[in-house]
């Protein structure tokens, strides 16, 4: 991974009580041990030093599945649970019925600090940064799921503070410690196709609703849901029905769309096997939607229904050239290549990556998995001997990774996905968004729907040192977002 530009970051919104998690964990923070500080009974238990005590921040959905997977290493104990929705974590309450629950995570970490090793994060985009952060700033290892952040300035902001806080830190996409995406490494590294210059990343998502105007206020808040904890860094604005806990992925307030949801299970393979960093342009297509028989716009807060996406990288250790990729969303796919069967699958059918090399082509399914050469009576004939550590148990043994290298202790062992690829992996997808967004900057005082984008039809192009849009300025009030008061 290219080495990160040294690009001051002091103005991230610092979690409330901060000065108090500070003057009582300095000391604490700074010969951080993987030991839990309390005293673990009863017969069977593992050892304090073998055991990492976990507290799970978002614990219905994927939140409920991840933390499942920790506990299912034999070496993690769940003793606190955190969700502003009460239904959504009777699951995890009825399995881990010894954790703690607490419904805002600044309240789980002021007054339980002392008592854990390490936080799992799995809440809508929109608040993955401040609860990382503030998780961080204790000396706590993190597991985040994707993407990382909302926003690209979250996403350099966390790759720094890893580095500073040297906690143990890995993103939920686990594709990248799966079998595939070093097969296809390894491929590349043995010169079967040759230089890459292009790559396309496609998906089938979005699989809820995009596109839309926002809906009328509901009528009551569900009284088992903490609105406001919801809301979090976003703006304050009325509940409405069917936006929790799903569907706020295609709400540029909440969700980063498909490419929030999809672009680092796809993404990360391209970006490891060619060892890419920072894009430096961006241009985007986007479909719109019919806002009556006569009239076809669309709708600023709402993430588009498509979009087919163009990304420039620079030139690294693993190509002579730039590199192209491709990003499509909504049913989008690229062509098919000449070298596949008619009747032959690209990708796994709605999701796949794609390399074009100067020799050759290869492919891979959602999560790196099934890589193939191409034409496929190549993967009959090529055998290239392994050279890369496979991860135990591939793709599911992402979360036991993590859970080694947090009781190893930071710098000791190695995990897949990192802060310093997660991050500039996620950036990337959301300079994507940058693009798309676009779009949505502006809307007509005359309909409130559709509108005349300025910079439609034009590349943005990007310096990753000072994270600006250098020729359309519009564009970045969408790098940094402003926190509501109080977050």
């Amino acid at each position: 991974m290219s080495k990160l530009p040294e690009t001051p970051l002091n103005n991230l919104p610092e979690a409330p009580s901060r000065r108090e998690f500070l003057k009582q964990g300095a000391a604490a923070a700074a010969v951080f041990m993987i030991v839990p500080r309390f005293v673990l009974g009863g017969r069977g238990y593992t050892a304090p030093s073998d055991q990492l005590v976990v507290a799970g921040v978002g614990v219905g959905g994927k939140g409920e599945s991840d933390l499942a997977a920790f506990a299912k290493t034999g070496k993690v104990r769940i003793g606190y649970l955190c969700d502003v929705d009460d239904r959504r974590a009777a699951r995890s309450v009825q399995a881990f019925p010894q954790a703690k629950y607490y419904k805002d995570w600044r309240q789980l970490l002021d007054k339980e600090g002392k008592n854990f090793d390490a936080v799992s994060v799995s809440t809508p985009d929109h608040n993955h940064a401040v609860i990382t952060l503030a998780a961080m700033q204790l000396g706590k290892h993190v597991y985040v799921q994707k993407p990382l952040t909302h926003d690209i300035y979250e996403a350099r902001a966390l790759t720094e503070a890893a580095k500073r806080y040297k906690v143990v830190t890995q993103m939920g996409n686990q594709g990248a410690s799966g079998d595939g995406v070093r097969q296809l490494q390894e491929w590349y590294d043995a010169h079967l196709i040759g230089e890459v210059h292009t790559v396309y990343c496609w998906t089938d998502r979005p699989v809820w609703p995009q596109g839309i105007a926002w809906p009328p206020p509901a009528t009551a808040v569900p009284k088992e849901l903490d609105w406001d904890l919801w809301l979090g860094t976003a703006p304050q604005r009325p509940y409405v029905d069917k936006l929790v806990p799903f569907n706020w992925r295609g709400w540029w307030e909440y969700g980063t769309g498909a490419l929030g949801d999809m672009g680092c299970h796809l993404m990360e393979a391209p970006f490891r096997v060619l060892n890419l960093g920072y894009a430096t342009a961006v241009q985007a297509s986007v479909g719109s939607v019919y806002v009556d028989e006569f009239k076809r716009g669309y709708f600023p807060e709402s993430c588009p229904p498509s979009s087919h996406v163009t990304l420039t990288f620079p030139k690294t250790n693993k190509t002579k050239h730039e590199v192209t990729m491709h990003w499509m969303d909504g049913g989008i796919q690229p062509e098919r290549p000449e070298e596949l069967g008619p009747n032959e699958k690209f990708g796994d059918g709605g999701n796949g990556i794609l390399f074009i090399g100067k020799k050759g082509k290869m492919m891979a399914s959602i999560y790196s998995a099934d890589p193939r050469l191409l034409p496929l009576s190549r993967n009959q004939e090529v055998h290239v001997k392994p050279k890369l550590d496979r991860v135990p148990d591939g793709a599911n043994g992402h979360y036991a990774q993590w859970v080694e290298a947090c009781l190893a202790g930071y710098g000791n062992k190695a995990v897949s996905s990192p802060f310093e690829l997660a991050g500039p992996l996620t950036e990337a997808l959301l300079m994507a968004n940058l693009a798309i967004r676009g779009y949505d900057i502006q809307r007509p005082k005359t309909t409130g729907v559709g509108f005349d984008y300025p910079g439609r039809g034009i590349e943005l192009l990007w310096d990753p040192q000072q994270l600006r849009v250098t020729n359309f300025e519009e564009a970045n009030q969408f790098v940094k977002r402003t926190y509501r008061p109080g977050w």
